[in-house]
């Protein structure tokens, strides 16, 4: 048997949500659940920076690998506070969780109030990081 090695698989995420918003009904699929994947974004890149598998966040939280694998998938699973605190220690981040005032926009549920929420979250991550 010849060895096998290893080789990820390259995803262009910008070019997938691109072709993905000329399907009917992806945009409001997609924009009803950004929080979720702004939640999960932030959970892969704390994970990243910390240089950690999913296996080893895993084992410091006391579960098991596809328990974790189900905790950073955006929309599946809508994690309490005790497991995303648990997780951000695991990975060694504090966990903020904050009330945003709406705007009147974002209060009528409007699609792109809930675009500019998603852009909102995204920026205030980019000032953590800083």
């Amino acid at each position: 048997m010849s060895e096998l090695k290893y080789e990820p698989v390259r995803h262009d995420h910008a070019a997938f949500l691109k072709k993905a918003r000329t399907r009917k009904g992806f945009a409001k699929a997609y924009g009803d659940l950004a929080l979720e994947y702004e939640i999960a974004g932030q959970m892969l890149a704390a994970r990243s920076r910390a240089g950690l598998t999913q296996d080893a966040v895993a084992e410091r939280m006391g579960t098991t690998k596809s328990a974790i694998s189900r905790l950073e998938s955006a929309g599946k699973h809508a994690p309490s506070l005790t497991t995303l605190k648990r997780y951000a220690v695991a990975v060694g981040c504090d966990l903020e969780v904050r009330l945003v005032p709406q705007s009147s926009d974002e209060r009528s549920g409007g699609h792109d109030a809930k675009q500019r929420s998603a852009q909102v979250h995204r920026s205030r991550r980019a000032e953590h990081a800083a």
